[in-house]
């Protein structure tokens, strides 16, 4: 059976100081090394650091990782003394989900700057207490007024680029969180689960790149607990730590979560592999994943155990959260008339549908794990996203994306905007039904961000089946360029409060925008 998943301000910066100062507990190891294993003397330690995630304009949803048996208390307050705090309990974390555990918070006001401090509590000693780790965030507006900007990237540690202490670990999140978006949108590979870490690699031009390593990432990841190790690795990182506690995520999946390209029902040929059926797997990996990141829908509360969702924040903006992994087809040539399963399946198309159709924001931002016509390709014969080469009308998984794109037009469904990472460089399509071979959709954009923390690629060809146009592009000259080689990508959309209107800035690392476009507001087309 095919796997189917269930289960800033002054304010703002005076508050990080005292998250910080905890985080700075759990150093970065020595290169080659495995992580520090925690001691069960003395009080229970939050040192992985805080997170939240799927923020509304009235609700959020807080992470913490213990290093043992604890219960989890948040305090929320709209100022930093935290008088009359509000305490929420949270759950006894435990070795059944790798002591980590994620309280929901509700009743929250909107459009406020809330205070947040977790403490971890012995479950058989009240009175012996942890450090509390404080963090922050900002609700989502109630009025259209506010504005709202955040940012977007993916693809962390992969091709073996690691956390280097040579270049300040993955110092491009310490530039995002000085950016103080509302929030961050992660669109897939926050591990590469079947990216080996080495000690050292050395680079074309005779530099030595030093990794940070630990044992989960010695190997391929196969176990559940080589994938919770995974997810670890990256929290050895202080500036993710330091994101974390200040910027709330939305967080996807997309291949390397599990492994490169892989699919539902597929069995592995790949000597790596002890454990070839990759239904096991993406299982393993999505509790991983469930347990590491604080995601409305796979949070025990929410009775869903799915991937795909709707994140609203507030009057300007809709979040669509696709899953365009777990519910797809095999990987093929792509060339079959009739597809209903498609990348996205025909129950969450049908979700999709009707979820756009109900939205009443202003923008409708489609969070997609991979391109639309991109040509990614799997092997020598097969297709890994949408586009399959073939510039004619609509065969494959491209009868699903044809079929959404006409019903966006037909219901004159506004202010639709896809974002994107996965091919490891930035960019800009514009989608025109005059170029294309498929004509019955409205113009749209579609704007490709990343790598994070991982290696660069040189720029797909263009399927013309929906009539891209590649308005802007940067992207290097040869595969897996490394991080200390060129700086990392990640966007940036900034939605004006007074005219609605939507600016998409592609950034560089360093501080550089390399493309921006203002998209107008009420438009079924742009």
């Amino acid at each position: 059976m095919s796997y189917r998943p269930r289960f800033p301000s002054p304010d703002r910066r005076g508050v990080l100081r005292g998250s910080l100062a905890v985080s700075a507990a759990l150093a970065l190891p020595a290169v080659g090394s495995a992580a520090p294993a925690f001691a069960l003397s003395g009080r229970p330690r939050a040192a992985w650091g805080v997170q939240v995630g799927d923020v509304t304009s009235s609700s959020a949803l807080v992470w913490v990782r213990s290093d043992r048996p604890a219960r989890m208390i948040v305090e929320t307050s709209a100022t930093e003394s935290f008088r009359r705090a509000r305490t929420w309990h949270g759950p006894l974390v435990g070795s059944g989900t790798d002591f980590t555990g994620t309280t929901p918070l509700y009743g929250l006001p909107p459009g406020e700057q809330v205070h947040y401090r977790v403490t971890l509590v012995d479950p058989h000693d009240p009175r012996r207490t942890g450090e509390p780790v404080h963090g922050t965030f900002r609700t989502a507006p109630a009025r259209r007024r506010d504005g709202v900007r955040f940012l977007w990237s993916g693809d962390i540690a992969g091709q073996g680029w690691g956390i280097n202490p040579d270049i300040g670990g993955y110092a491009v999140y310490d530039e995002m969180r000085r950016l103080d978006p509302d929030f961050f949108l992660c669109s897939g590979d926050n591990i590469y689960a079947d990216g080996v870490i080495e000690p050292s690699v050395k680079l074309p031009d005779g530099r030595v790149w030093r990794n940070v390593t630990t044992e989960e990432k010695s190997k391929v990841a196969e176990t559940l607990a080589e994938y919770r190790g995974n997810f670890r690795y990256n929290l050895l990182d202080h500036n993710l730590r330091e994101f974390n506690a200040q910027v709330p995520s939305i967080v996807q999946w997309d291949d390397h979560e599990v492994r490169n390209n892989w699919y539902p029902g597929q069995i592995l040929d790949d000597t790596r592999y002890t454990e070839k059926n990759v239904d096991v797997l993406a299982a393993r990996s999505m509790r991983a994943f469930r347990e590491y990141f604080p995601v409305s829908t796979l949070h025990a509360s929410s009775g869903e155990g799915r991937m795909h969702r709707v994140v609203r924040h507030g009057p300007l903006l809709d979040v669509f959260v696709l899953d365009m992994r777990s519910f797809r087809n095999a990987n093929s040539p792509g060339r079959q008339p009739d597809d209903t399963t498609g990348i996205l399946g025909a129950e969450q198309l049908r979700w999709l549908k009707n979820e756009l159709s109900r939205s009443r924001a202003v923008w409708k931002v489609i969070a997609a794990d991979m391109p639309l016509g991109l040509v990614v390709t799997d092997g020598a014969t097969d297709f890994e996203a949408v586009a399959q080469g073939d510039p004619g009308a609509p065969l494959g998984r491209e009868l699903q994306i044809a079929e959404l794109l006409r019903y966006i037009k037909h219901r004159r469904i506004t202010g639709t905007v896809w974002l994107t990472a996965d091919v490891h460089y930035t960019s800009a399509q514009h989608y025109e039904p005059e170029r294309a071979a498929f004509k019955d959709f409205a113009p749209f954009w579609e704007f490709v961000s990343g790598p994070l923390a991982a290696g660069q690629f040189q720029a797909n060809e263009l399927d013309s089946t929906f009539g891209p146009d590649r308005v802007f592009v940067r992207a290097p000259d040869r595969a897996n360029v490394s991080p200390m080689e060129s700086p990392q990508y990640f966007g940036e959309v900034d939605i004006d409060g007074d005219s609605g209107e939507l600016t998409v800035r592609l950034r560089a690392q360093g501080g550089s925008v390399l493309f921006s476009k203002v998209l107008q507001p009420g438009r079924v087309g742009q």
